[in-house]
C-alpha cells in the first residue's frame, strides 16, 4: 500500500517538477555556466574565462551607473508605494460614507496592464497634448518634455510604477486592517486616544506581518521592473533609466553579448537575495506575530 501511495504521489508531482526543471532550474544553471564563458552570436558558450566577465562588468562605468540608478529607483518606488498604500488602506477601512467608491478607485490599477499604463502615462506627460502640459500652461509655468531630461524621466517612471503597484499593496493592507478586532479601537476611543496614536500603536503593530510581506514583494518587483522602462524611456535619457533588468535585455538581445548579460543576471539575483535577507534580518525583528 505504501509503494502504491509513493507512486501516486510521484505521478502527481512529476508535471510540476518537470516544469520547474525545464523553466527554472535549467535556466539558472545555464546562466551561471554562460557567465563564466565567452559566447558567440547565437549565445553558445565557447571559451572558459572564469571570473573575467564579472571583473570586466564591475569595472564598466555603464554597469555602475545602471546599478546606482536601479537602487535609487527601488528605494523611491518602495517608500512611495508603502506610504501611499498604507494611508489609502487606513482611510478606506474607516466606516465613512462612500468608502466603497474609494475602495474601487484605489484598487483599480490592479486591472491595468503594463502596456496600457505606459500608454496612459505617455499621454499624461505628452508636452503638447497631455493634461500635465495643459495644467502647466494654465498656471503660466514652462512646459517641457518630462521624459527628455534625466531627472524628469526618473520621476516619470517612479510615478507610473508606484501607480501600477498601489492597487495590489492597497488591497493586501486593507484586508489586514479590516481583519483587526474592533474592540481594540473601541477601547482606544473610550480612553480618548487620538486617531494618530491608534494608527501607530494599534494598527501598525497588528498588521506588521502583512506590511512586512508587502515591503518584501514591492522591493523584489521594483528590482525586476522592465515593461514601463521599455515602453516609456527605453533606458534613456543618458542611461538614467537603464536599470539592471533593461540593461540585461539590451546586452543579450540587442548587442548579442550573452556572456555579459548572464553575469549581470547573476549579479542582479545576488543583489535581490542580499536585500531580501537584510529585510528578514532587520525588518522581521519589528514584526509582531
Amino acid at each position: 500500500m505504501k509503494k502504491k501511495d509513493t507512486l501516486s504521489t510521484a505521478a502527481f508531482l512529476a508535471p510540476a517538477v518537470l516544469l520547474l526543471l525545464v523553466f527554472v532550474f535549467y535556466p539558472i544553471v545555464k546562466t551561471i555556466y554562460t557567465s563564466f564563458h565567452l559566447t558567440d552570436v547565437s549565445g553558445g558558450s565557447s571559451v572558459f574565462v572564469g571570473f573575467d566577465n564579472y571583473i570586466t562588468l564591475f569595472k564598466n562605468t555603464a554597469f555602475q551607473k545602471s546599478t546606482l540608478m536601479t537602487l535609487v529607483f527601488v528605494f523611491a518606488v518602495t517608500v512611495l508605494t508603502i506610504v501611499l498604500s498604507l494611508a489609502m488602506a487606513n482611510f478606506a477601512a474607516k466606516k465613512l460614507r462612500g468608502a466603497g467608491f474609494f475602495k474601487t478607485v484605489f484598487s483599480s490599477t490592479m486591472g491595468v496592464s503594463i502596456s496600457v499604463g505606459a500608454v496612459l502615462w505617455l499621454f499624461i506627460f505628452n508636452p503638447t497634448a497631455g493634461p500635465l502640459a495643459k495644467i502647466l500652461a494654465l498656471m503660466n509655468l514652462p512646459v517641457s518634455n518630462v521624459l527628455s531630461t534625466p531627472s524628469g524621466a526618473m520621476l516619470a517612471v517612479v510615478i507610473s510604477t508606484v501607480w501600477l503597484n498601489l492597487g495590489f499593496a492597497f488591497l493586501i493592507l486593507l484586508g489586514a486592517i479590516q481583519s483587526l478586532p474592533s474592540h481594540l479601537y473601541e477601547c482606544a476611543e473610550i480612553e480618548g486616544l487620538t486617531s494618530r496614536y491608534q494608527f501607530f500603536h494599534i494598527t501598525l503593530p497588528m498588521i506588521s506581518p502583512t506590511l512586512f510581506f508587502v515591503v518584501v514583494v514591492t522591493v523584489i518587483d521594483a528590482f525586476k521592473g522592465f515593461g514601463l522602462i521599455d515602453l516609456m524611456t527605453a533606458g534613456g535619457p543618458d542611461n538614467t533609466t537603464n536599470f539592471l533588468v533593461y540593461k540585461i535585455y539590451q546586452d543579450a538581445f540587442i548587442s548579442g553579448d550573452y556572456a555579459t548579460a548572464s553575469a549581470e543576471s547573476i549579479v542582479l539575483a545576488t543583489i535581490i537575495g542580499i536585500f531580501t535577507m537584510l529585510q528578514f534580518k532587520v525588518l522581521e525583528k519589528r514584526v509582531t506575530y
